[in-house]
């Protein structure tokens, strides 16, 4: 059997008509955002303002990381060291490092076999007295937003959208980041906007919408902004909100500017891949995929699915035997974390241990692989029989 070729952690392209842009702006050596603009002005405040008419939302700040985003998100919804933030346990590390930042601590809420939150142990964990639940769509997948936001309402708890993995994904005809008090977005190059770095936050409050300004590291250059609050709104809050200095450059907006309207076409792109690679994978013996609710649009950049019946040393042989034949995968079920794989058992900077046997039980067969938008037909038949030979080997 021959081995993959194909680089499954291979990013979205950057259009080529961006560098003409980019060289436009290293030989001006305007790169950051706030300055005396000439011709068109700052491209970070032209992506907002082109993001939040994207997202239908009223306000949105780009910042230098989907982290950053988030922990301005916690701070605008009025986080303070000691709280409680309520959060899924199967997330990825800047999430629960964003509360850690803040000062707050991370309290889990169980997930299901479906990758998703828990509803009866979110039910639960409302009452435990936390104000804000971030909720992260944990590599694309959308839990229902219905019964999440039920439960929240009932008890006063704000929610944070953590959108990293569903930029231009829908839940029940609404765009992902559309529920919450906030959206957070990550522009990292894994994402479905690939500006090596670069954080958006979106929202409808005014009052938050300056803050974040500030809070991002405006000076007084509020005025330069194109999706943000009146003056008059900065003027309740430019005494008060510390410069954090977490603006994103002028060069990481222009490369996200021109893949804000490709991405219809690269849902698209990447959909068709992931159903045919789901196809095949529905195939191989002890895989079982997720079950996805008919009300959620995903957007297939890359696909989870559970090892059953097999032990963890099995598994780890499976893993290592893909490998050997250039297919990457990556395994939640690890005691120790690889790459993008640390659970909420290894975050030790948590000071309340959380016992969490359901997710426990669904990251210990949990696998991960990303799919290029390059991806072939041929490519996803070879990653199943792959997958299955090596499955068979070591039996």
């Amino acid at each position: 059997m021959t081995g993959l070729e194909r680089d499954l952690g291979e990013p979205a392209p950057v259009p080529g008509e961006t560098m003409d842009r980019v060289r436009a702006i290293l030989e001006g050596a305007q790169l950051t955002r706030y300055g005396e603009f000439k011709g068109e002005g700052s491209e970070v405040a032209a992506l907002e303002r082109e993001f939040a008419a994207y997202m239908g939302s009223r306000y949105a700040v780009a910042v230098n990381s989907g982290g950053s985003a988030i922990y301005l998100a916690l701070l605008c919804a009025g986080v303070r060291p000691g709280d409680r933030v309520l959060l899924n346990a199967f997330t990825l590390a800047p999430v629960p490092g964003a509360i850690v930042h803040a000062g707050a601590e991370p309290l889990f809420v169980e997930c299901n076999d479906d990758y998703v939150v828990d509803l009866q142990d979110l039910r639960g964990k409302a009452k435990l007295g936390a104000r804000v639940l971030l909720l992260s769509h944990m590599r694309g997948h959308i839990g229902d937003m219905h019964g999440i936001l039920n439960i929240c309402n009932d008890h006063g708890i704000a929610v944070i959208e953590d959108c990293a993995h569903t930029l231009g994904a829908h839940w029940d005809g609404h765009l992902s980041g559309s529920f919450g008090s906030f959206g957070c977005f990550s522009l990292q190059a894994y994402k479905h906007i690939n500006a090596g770095e670069g954080g958006l936050l979106t929202t409808n409050d005014e009052d938050a919408a300056a803050r974040a300004i500030l809070y991002s590291g405006s000076y007084m250059l509020y005025g330069q902004h194109e999706a943000a609050p009146d003056l008059a709104v900065f003027e309740r809050h430019k005494h008060s909100t510390p410069n954090l200095s977490l603006r994103m450059p002028e060069v990481t907006a222009a490369i996200a500017r021109a893949q804000l309207p490709l991405l219809e076409d690269r849902a698209r792109i990447w959909n068709h891949g992931y159903a045919q690679l789901a196809k095949r994978l529905a195939q191989v013996p002890h895989v079982r995929l997720p079950k996805r609710d008919p009300r959620e649009a995903f957007i297939g950049s890359s696909l989870q699915f559970s090892f059953e019946g097999l032990s963890a040393t099995r598994i780890d042989n499976i893993v290592a035997r893909c490998t050997e034949r250039g297919l990457s995968l990556k395994w939640f079920g690890r005691a120790e974390p690889q790459g993008f794989t640390s659970t909420w058992e290894h975050w030790r900077y948590v000071h309340e241990a959380q016992p969490l046997q359901r997710t426990r039980g669904m990251l210990d067969g949990l696998i991960d692989m990303r799919i290029p938008l390059t991806i072939t037909s041929a490519d996803c038949a070879l990653i199943g029989d792959i997958l299955e030979a090596s499955i068979e080997q070591t039996a």
